[in-house]
């Protein structure tokens, strides 16, 4: 990677990760005092942890755009493109997240998937509190990942 290439990925990275920091902070903020009886504040802190998934998922597509570009889009899209990014990719890339970050990530990633296709099936408060504690968890996993990853990158 070139260093002008390396400067616009590295400023898509850190934009990114702002937005993940944004949608990490409004998701503590409707948090706060959570009960199993409040449904609208639980169906909030569900959209909003879906969000935070999102955010995270197009931080690893801008990897792969930048590095692999050739996940396409497949039924099995969504977990190739998370494993990929736990791979060291010899004379391409390091990886970019940690066996840790995975397995949270990927509970996240079936906790959006629930999301989306559960239509009308109420949310149960103790498995949106599982997903929770794994949404608030993150941020510093992922911080530290990214900054390894940066950092490797920049000395290639």
């Amino acid at each position: 990677m070139d260093e002008n290439t390396l400067i616009i990925f590295k400023t898509d990275i850190n934009a990114q990760m702002e937005l993940i920091k944004k949608i990490h902070q409004t998701l503590n903020d409707r948090s706060i005092g959570l009960t199993a009886d409040d449904m609208i504040r639980l169906e909030s802190v569900a959209y909003h942890i879906h969000n935070l998934y999102s955010a995270v998922e197009d931080l690893l597509k801008i990897v792969a755009t930048y590095f692999e570009n050739n996940i396409t889009e497949t039924a099995k899209f969504n977990i190739a493109l998370l494993t990929r990014m736990t791979q060291n990719i010899p004379n391409i890339r390091p990886a970019l997240i940690s066996q840790e970050t995975f397995l949270m990530l990927n509970g996240l990633r079936g906790f959006r998937h629930f999301f989306r296709h559960a239509y009308g099936t109420p949310i149960e408060y103790e498995q949106l509190k599982n997903n929770l504690d794994k949404s608030i968890n993150i941020l510093p996993l992922l911080e530290k990942d990214v900054d390894t990853f940066l950092n490797t990158i920049s000395q290639i």
